[in-house]
């Protein structure tokens, strides 16, 4: 009995793998992931600007990823994982004359700054990420504490 349900799972895992393979919706996924700035902004810009829990979710290491997808809203996953909620934001990360990126050999932490408006109340912010390299891919791993 627990054999047949190993397979049955296998075959569900098998079947879904290759269905979602070929869809060909990259609507739904970040691509590029060399750089864990880009990335950093990619996640963000599809949580607050697209309103894209799956597209943020996808460029996650798996805890953070089930973590936020466990909230499956993106004002949800803005409010209770980041602490921040906004209509419209604007993120840039922190390129001052202070070290911003600290990269080792296979992990980061980036600083992001945010200013955007909230029910017409403009609202600054500041987080920190610490992300992770797996087969030449940056992924959000982290929510740091505040810096500040």
């Amino acid at each position: 009995m627990r054999y047949f349900k190993v397979l049955i799972s296998l075959l569900f895992l098998c079947s879904f793998t290759l269905l979602t393979a070929c869809s060909g919706d990259d609507s739904q996924t970040i691509t590029k992931v060399d750089d864990p700035e880009i990335v950093a902004m990619a996640f963000f810009d599809a949580l607050y600007n697209e309103k894209n829990v799956k597209k943020a979710a996808s460029v996650c290491s798996p805890k953070l990823a089930r973590l936020i997808m466990h909230y499956r809203s993106p004002s949800a996953v803005g409010r209770h994982l980041f602490n921040m909620s906004y209509d419209r934001v604007e993120m840039k990360p922190d390129s001052g004359g202070v070290q911003v990126r600290q990269q080792f050999k296979g992990s980061a932490n980036i600083t992001i700054y945010f200013d955007g408006y909230f029910q017409d109340n403009r609202i600054k912010d500041v987080k920190r990420l610490a992300f992770i390299q797996v087969d030449g891919k940056w992924f959000m791993d982290k929510i740091l504490k505040d810096p500040f």
